[in-house]
């Protein structure tokens, strides 16, 4: 049986996710605390990154080494800057960026990382596979967008900032972990994908949006896991 990884920054995208879990058991390793068990009858091991790059990076690794996984899945909430998203709807990450990675110094684009370049690109199988099954569910109650997904090591607020990374990107959302989750995934020659729910726009007071909607764009990715899984 496959074994699916899934990564998720914050206590409440996590424990939407765990209440979808049967036949739980914890293992705790340097310090992280990871699920092991069945959703659809689905191996999966789920575990709580903490917020930032290098939490989420040292966690993916972690999780590689020790559980061998097949793939992995990103889930949590995200801030909008494509305008046409609202809180709550969904962008599942056709690739994702890390916006703040800055080399253009030497030469390079903005977000170019060596050994990897512009961009990493989201498993193409599992993406068809979500957009096949997204089709045939009904759902009135918001969007689902592939799209991109930018990741930086700030909680972006100013509507500058935002027009900024949507123009330089062509990017859906911002988050905090994405891409580095997907980076040291493509090192590491596992498949990589990402769902993220609105919780926020920036436009200088976002923080408090955030808060007021993280459960929402927990439980709608906890929804779209499920889906996928099924």
């Amino acid at each position: 049986m496959k074994k699916i990884g899934i990564i998720a920054a914050m206590d409440e995208e996590c424990e939407a996710i765990e209440k979808l879990m049967t036949n739980k058991e914890r293992k705790n390793i340097f310090d992280l605390t990871f699920f092991v068990g069945k959703i659809e009858e689905k191996k999966c091991i789920l575990v709580k990154s903490g917020v930032g790059k290098v939490n989420a990076a040292r966690t993916t690794q972690i999780m590689v080494d020790h559980f061998k996984v097949d793939y992995i899945l990103n889930l949590g909430s995200a801030g909008a800057i494509n305008n046409d998203l609202e809180i709550g709807d969904v962008v599942i990450g056709k690739y994702v960026v890390q916006h703040d990675f800055d080399i253009t110094a030497f030469g390079h684009s903005k977000g170019y990382i060596t050994g990897i370049g512009n961009s990493i690109l989201c498993d193409r199988e599992k993406v068809e596979e979500m957009e096949k099954k997204i089709d045939k569910t009904p759902n009135d109650e918001y969007k689902v967008k592939f799209g991109v997904v930018a990741t930086g090591d700030i909680f972006c607020t100013e509507i500058a900032m935002k027009d900024k990374i949507r123009a330089r990107f062509n990017a859906d959302v911002v988050d905090m972990e994405c891409a580095a989750i997907g980076q040291v995934a493509f090192l590491n020659e596992v498949p990589f994908m990402a769902i993220r729910s609105v919780s926020d726009s920036p436009n200088g007071e976002n923080a408090s949006t955030f808060d007021e909607n993280l459960k929402l764009a927990s439980k709608r990715c906890a929804d779209m896991l499920e889906i996928f899984l099924k």
